[in-house]
């Protein structure tokens, strides 16, 4: 199993090829999920960003179906994992079989060897089998018995778990949540988007149905296209400023780590692409704040008995930290600004 280069997968794609790819897979979520088009784009931007996802919610709301739904768009390998108190950690990565016919070991690939990892119900499985998925999810490669094996381009693991019914749980610890680029809430829909869902989903499953308008190829590139993404330093430095906020906050214990920023800014130039733009601006990562830091951070004893939420606090944390005054553009955008000089406009900051 050899990882593949990206000299091997071609370059970044034009605009409109860009734009096209990725809309023909938010699109073809959607005729699965009903009225959720922020939390779909957040989940290609993390795919996109060469990230993980987890997604947390009470059951019944679409979070297995929406982790199905990108998997099912998107033609490469796909393996789903139920997690259950007696998975084992080989069960995950794999393991070497002693093979009669050869008097040798062999290794049986486990069923994180795929480009799309669905791990349903995380949190029900032991730390130990949790803790298979360290190695893979941070460094792309799984050792077994002292062989390292690389695993395919595009990885990415999605995780769903339910945060109200812990009897007989895990809870993730902080190593294995920090290694997750963002955490989202599917919600309840609205009484449209449920009456539509009543019409669609009624008398068949539409995810039965669901076929792949993308490929392990085209993925790649897009991945590559968003790692051209420009960031102006002064963003850099905001990003910087975000994630020690987060450090230096009185209600909290633990702050977000310097991989926290990274897959921010990360996360941010997926964002951006996906909006059509080839620079992050500091409102992509004021968007993004909530969803990729709230769950790296540990509130203190005080405000865990005033019931504030990290959720909360990150917020709180972002509209107290001043915006950066240069909104600068990607020197790689040639459109006009609107004002006439040459630079993208100051625009007010938001509340």
């Amino acid at each position: 199993m050899t990882q593949q280069t990206w000299d091997e997968v071609g370059g970044v794609l034009p605009h409109d090829e860009f734009r096209t790819a990725s809309e023909a897979i938010v699109a073809n979520i959607e005729q699965v999920i009903e009225g959720k088009t922020a939390t779909v784009r957040l989940a290609l931007a993390v795919l996109l960003a060469e990230g993980h996802l987890l997604i947390e919610d009470v059951p019944g709301v679409g979070k297995t179906k929406l982790a199905k739904a990108l998997a099912r768009s998107i033609d490469c390998s796909v393996r789903r994992i139920q997690f259950t108190p007696d998975l084992l950690p080989s069960d995950v990565t794999g393991v070497s079989v002693y093979n009669q016919e050869t008097h040798d070991f062999e290794f049986r690939p486990g069923a994180v060897f795929a480009n799309l990892v669905v791990g349903d119900e995380i949190n029900r499985a032991s730390p130990k089998t949790q803790s298979a998925l360290l190695e893979c999810m941070e460094e792309r490669q799984v050792t077994v018995d002292g062989v390292t094996y690389h695993l395919q381009t595009p990885f990415m693991v999605i995780a769903t778990q339910n945060p109200i019914e812990m009897e007989g749980t895990y809870p993730l610890p902080e190593a294995q949540r920090d290694r997750f680029t963002a955490r989202i809430a599917m919600g309840y829909p609205d009484p449209a988007a449920e009456l539509a869902m009543l019409d669609g989903h009624g008398a068949s499953d539409p995810l039965q149905e669901l076929g792949a308008v993308a490929d392990a190829d085209s993925v790649r590139r897009l991945i590559a296209t968003v790692r051209e993404v420009h960031v102006a330093d002064a963003v850099k430095q905001y990003a910087v400023d975000l994630v020690t906020a987060t450090r230096e906050a009185p209600d909290l214990r633990l702050g977000a780590s310097p991989r926290a920023t990274l897959q921010l800014l990360r996360t941010a130039r997926a964002v951006a692409a996906l909006e059509g733009r080839d620079y992050v601006l500091p409102d992509d990562l004021q968007a993004l704040a909530v969803p990729v830091l709230a769950h790296r951070i540990i509130p203190t004893a005080d405000a865990q008995l005033a019931r504030r939420t990290t959720d909360a606090i990150v917020s709180e944390l972002v509209h107290r930290l001043a915006l950066p005054q240069e909104r600068q553009r990607s020197p790689y955008d040639t459109r006009p600004a609107a004002d006439g000089t040459g630079r993208a406009p100051h625009e007010p900051r938001r509340r």
